[in-house]
């Protein structure tokens, strides 16, 4: 069985409204969530995800709403942050992971911290059984792919072009897929333009997908309700995750 992530904008547009479409997605096919940390900068992503992240600021995001709304959902979906290094340096990280453990969260996604400084963190995150997930991309020299994966945790994100996420551009994965899986055993997911008419061939040797501007896409729609909104979250759930079992 293949696996889906979803990522979701935290807060956005409101924090009780995050938990309801969490908890759906959960109940939907989606076997880890990504609960991304607005951020007034994120380098790595899309115009979709940036809009929602730049609306999730302006409707007054808090880092303590990321809190409430991981306490309502981690007990009951598997469960990881996303975000950039700023917002989880400014809460302190070794206050922070302890905390982040203690509520239910399996690991971080932080895609501008480099792997020579993400050792740095190493031990904290192992002393508080969180992964740190691990990116490659297809500029990695084997050598560095090699580094990267060797104590990987939990999945390995495997961005499948070099860009922002959200663009779905093709490339053949399988030369840089076969790369990662000489190095380890940790699952590979793909992530970077994943969407229902992509996600079939993108997971094609690899583990699962990572889903993230499919979703935030409905989100923005303004002409959707809440309850629309999710039920639209949800069949998409559903779909992709046929179509990388099928």
């Amino acid at each position: 069985m293949k696996n889906l992530v979803a990522y979701i904008t935290s807060g956005y547009p409101e924090k009780s409204f995050s938990i309801d479409l969490s908890l759906a997605l959960g109940e939907s096919g989606v076997d880890t969530l990504e609960l991304g940390v607005p951020f007034s900068d994120p380098v790595a992503d899309g115009p979709l995800i940036e809009k929602a992240n730049h609306k999730a600021l302006e409707l007054g995001f808090k880092f303590e709403h990321l809190r409430e709304i991981s306490r309502e959902v981690a007990p009951k979906v598997d469960t990881l942050w996303m975000g950039y290094f700023n917002s989880f340096y400014q809460q302190n990280l070794t206050k922070l992971l302890p905390e982040a453990s203690e509520m239910g969260i399996n690991g971080l996604i932080i895609p501008d911290l480099p792997h020579e400084e993400a050792l740095k963190y190493k031990d904290l995150f192992e002393q508080n059984n969180l992964a740190n997930i691990s990116f490659v991309a297809p500029t990695d020299t084997e050598e560095r792919i090699a580094e990267v994966v060797a104590d990987a945790k939990k999945f390995i994100y495997m961005v499948a072009y070099t860009g922002i996420t959200g663009s779905g551009k093709a490339e053949d994965l399988q030369p840089f897929l076969s790369s990662i899986k000489k190095y380890t055993k940790t699952p590979v997911y793909v992530g970077f333009g994943v969407n229902a008419k992509t996600a079939k061939d993108k997971v094609h040797g690899a583990d699962g997908v990572i889903v993230g501007s499919a979703f935030i896409d409905i989100l923005l729609k303004e002409n959707l309700n809440y309850t629309k909104k999710i039920e639209e979250c949800s069949e998409l759930a559903r779909v992709i995750k046929n179509e990388i079992n099928s």
